[in-house]
């Protein structure tokens, strides 16, 4: 937290003023080229080896359109129920890019390619908020620059910085909000479940593989408090490329006490970029805010208009695939799911792992089972998505079957599943190398079960006086004495037997 920053506790803030948001997301686009130059687009290359003339912006070169990078940005936008532009233009924003060694970046400005849509943002909790969409609109990406000398990789207590241009170029598509207002306390929420709606439409759409933690989708949250809804917008601070979606609620909270501490201070919130620090937190002043006007936009001289045509937007148009929130209606039905259970395994990023596992054979409600049980608790404590954990859906669907088949029971899966985690193999062949099978030999039950009557009399004689749940207290032992494997239900039909009771 900086020293200078007096916060107001969030509750009180958003009591006595009006939080109001925007966002600016930027998604890089799985194209295999770059936006303008024929420079591979690929991830974590050598330093400098992705790049071209033209990537560097050297003198002679010219840009050419990347043809994929505009049907991927209408795909983006059709999706999310914005006007296709008949025609565009690419504009050069001009103000010193260290990363870009042009100065000046290829964007657009007053001609996006789309323009004037909105998505439907559901909480947690199934609340529903619109965000409306003021423009998405394509450009490239700048390069990286990596702080060296210093404590916190951060260019202040720096020595040297060094520069990689192998992301200068990127297709980028920036989708811009019009401002989000009636979020009251839940602004913070509201802000991630929009970037995450927006994650999971670029996965469905197959346009990136939208990684937040590689930096293809980042945020630019702008935050402004008012003194009620009816009031004029106030000045906003735009905290730059956050990158997760916790940080994304951490960043609106702080933003919102801020803010207020200076409104009762009597003081005025100076329009200007700010930077998020995990940490703590908190954010602090980056640089002044500029205006549009700062940029010098002016039209780009080597590229003509953009022009899609009717026939080809209709076209992509048809191509969509079947978009997150159609799909979770879908499955829901055919699942037969709680709205609280699919809003669970939605939440917990659990609908592909456990549309595959159904895919595979298991019934919806077992591949929940172990999504939303043993594997997120393991995600969990990992600290991972459940997509990164190191099993397949195809797996868990075969540990399901072993139990149907009641070759195990769910003891012995669960340390199956463990095996199965750490590498060692698929489960039906871990179950078949360490002689995992449940023990269902009567000659080796009726053994531990006599033994269990013998050594437990005061319970065979609740059970002989009907209590039938005192067998409860038998299965215990006999687990132990078979290594957790008996057949827990055949085990069952023999103690009733020995004791002569009918179940």
């Amino acid at each position: 937290m900086t020293a200078a920053d007096t916060l107001v506790p969030f509750d009180d803030a958003t009591d006595r003023y009006d939080p109001v948001l925007g966002i600016e997301v930027h998604v890089e686009l799985g194209t295999a080229t770059k936006m303008f130059d024929g420079a591979p687009n690929i991830f974590a290359a050598e330093p400098n080896t992705a790049i071209t003339p033209v990537s560097l912006g050297l003198p002679g070169t010219l840009p050419v359109v990347n043809a994929k990078a505009v049907e991927y940005a209408i795909r983006i936008g059709l999706a999310l129920n914005c006007e296709i532009a008949e025609s565009c233009r690419f504009a050069r924003k001009q103000y010193f890019y260290p990363d870009l060694t042009k100065n000046f970046q290829t964007s657009q400005y007053d001609e996006p390619i789309a323009h004037d849509g909105f998505i439907d943002v559901e909480l947690e909790d199934g609340e529903v908020f619109r965000v409306e969409i003021e423009r998405a609109h394509m450009e490239e990406d700048a390069g990286k620059n990596t702080h060296v000398g210093g404590s916190t990789g951060r260019i202040h207590g720096a020595t040297h910085s060094l520069v990689d241009y192998n992301r200068a170029g990127v297709p980028l598509v920036e989708i811009v909000t019009r401002p989000i207002t009636g979020t009251g306390k839940r602004t913070p929420e509201v802000a991630a479940a929009y970037v995450r709606t927006l994650r999971d439409i670029f996965r469905a759409l197959d346009v990136s593989e939208a990684r937040m933690e590689r930096g293809n989708v980042r945020a630019d949250v702008n935050v402004s408090l008012r003194a009620n809804p009816e009031a004029p917008l106030g000045t906003r601070s735009e905290t730059k490329n956050v990158n997760s979606f916790r940080s994304i609620e951490k960043t609106v909270r702080y933003e919102i006490s801020r803010h207020a501490g200076i409104l009762d201070e009597g003081g005025s919130v100076v329009q200007e970029t700010r930077h998020f620090h995990e940490e703590d937190g908190s954010t602090s002043s980056g640089r002044m805010k500029s205006d549009a006007e700062d940029y010098r936009y002016f039209p780009e001289p080597d590229l003509v208009p953009v022009a899609p045509s009717r026939e080809w937007v209709e076209e992509i148009r048809s191509s969509l695939p079947e978009l997150p929130a159609a799909r979770r209606r879908r499955l829901l039905g055919e699942w037969g799911f709680t709205d609280l259970e699919m809003r669970d395994a939605t939440n917990a990023g659990a609908l592909d792992p456990i549309e595959q596992t159904v895919a595979a054979g298991a019934s919806a409600q077992s591949a929940r089972k172990w999504w939303m049980g043993e594997l997120a608790r393991t995600a969990r404590e990992q600290d991972v998505e459940l997509d990164a954990l190191a099993v397949t859906p195809a797996q868990v669907a075969q540990l399901q079957k072993l139990i149907d088949d009641k070759k195990i029971n769910d003891k012995i899966a669960r340390t199956v599943l463990g095996k199965v985690l750490a590498g060692e193999g698929d489960p039906a062949a871990i179950v078949e190398a360490e002689g995992l099978a449940v023990v269902s030999d009567d000659s080796v039950l009726t053994a531990a079960v006599d033994q269990a009557l013998a050594d437990n009399p005061d319970v065979v004689a609740k059970i002989q006086g009907g209590k039938v749940q005192a067998i409860g207290a038998l299965i215990g032992p006999i687990m132990k004495a078979t290594r957790g494997q008996a057949d827990a239900g055949r085990v069952r039909e023999i103690i009733l037997e020995k004791v002569d009771v009918e179940g």
